[in-house]
């Protein structure tokens, strides 16, 4: 379902490699976040942009959503206090200012893919690729955060170094986190407002279909296909994604609070990619 969202070219669906890797991806969330943490810390005195400056910030914020998480909070509280903690940051503008931050889009990326995890099992194997495409990213922001404080700047870099279009660039790895995004909220808000109690698998292909198919090639497309054998019913996704001492009441205002928070942001992206002729990139 997610599959093409790491890779453009559907290597891990073609050959195989996403099984071979099984053991890298459990561990690669926390590693990564770690990973993210430590360069934070090391760099965060001597940034000289605005986010460069406030990383300390973000990284207690960081740890802190690793405690709130163990007590119970949902993924979704935990992004909604991710970006409004990112609004805050910048003046407390909604939607934020353009250029997006490389930061909280990092963020944003292991929890909304914590959230995709829950669809089904297959997910474990297809959320290989969009655990290389955050690292891919993460790496290339830790070697400068404050060079690389936007995503823009990376772009810039790889426009200009003429690598912004190759299979394993971190501009296609902004663009298939954020279409990861867009798939995300997109179900979230059908499972919202459904008031019909349509079978999970019906909100699943609605969304798949406004947002991922019309950039995935047959071999993504197949990988879906199979996927949609192996989800969830309804009542079982929905337990997975609320917190604790949390109803299904709750659950539906947090997502409507996490759609007026993220979509301003996914537009911004959006149009960033679309400036670099970038967004119009399909996988086979």
């Amino acid at each position: 379902m997610v599959v093409e969202m790491g890779r453009d070219g559907g290597e891990a669906a073609a050959d195989g490699g996403a099984m071979d890797g099984a053991g890298r991806e459990v561990g690669g969330g926390d590693a990564a976040a770690e990973k993210a943490v430590v360069g934070e810390k090391d760099d965060a005195a001597g940034g000289g942009d605005e986010w460069a400056e406030g990383e300390e910030v973000v990284v207690v914020e960081e740890e802190a959503r690793k405690e709130e998480v163990k007590g119970g909070w949902s993924e979704i509280r935990v992004a909604i206090e991710e970006l409004s903690a990112a609004v805050e940051h910048r003046g407390g503008e909604l939607p934020l200012p353009p250029p997006p931050p490389t930061l909280p889009f990092l963020a944003l990326s292991h929890l909304l893919v914590q959230v995709l995890d829950k669809i089904g099992p297959t997910m474990a194997v297809l959320r290989l690729d969009v655990q290389r495409n955050i690292e891919r990213l993460q790496d290339l922001y830790l070697l400068n955060p404050s060079k690389y404080s936007t995503l823009e700047e990376i772009l810039e870099k790889e426009v200009e170094d003429n690598t912004a279009k190759k299979v394993d660039s971190c501009a296609r790895a902004v663009l298939w986190l954020s279409r990861s995004m867009d798939f995300t909220i997109a179900l979230l808000q059908r499972l919202e407002e459904d008031s019909d109690q349509k079978c999970f698998g019906q909100l699943v292909e609605s969304a798949y279909m406004v947002t991922l198919k019309p950039w995935h090639g047959w071999i993504s497309s197949a990988a879906y296909k199979i996927a949609m054998k192996l989800i969830p019913d309804r009542k079982m996704f929905i337990s997975l994604l609320v917190g604790k001492c949390q109803d299904y009441a709750a659950l539906k205002e947090e997502i409507r609070k996490l759609a007026k928070l993220l979509q301003p942001f996914l537009d911004d992206i959006h149009a960033m990619m679309a400036k670099f002729r970038l967004d119009r990139l399909k996988s086979t």
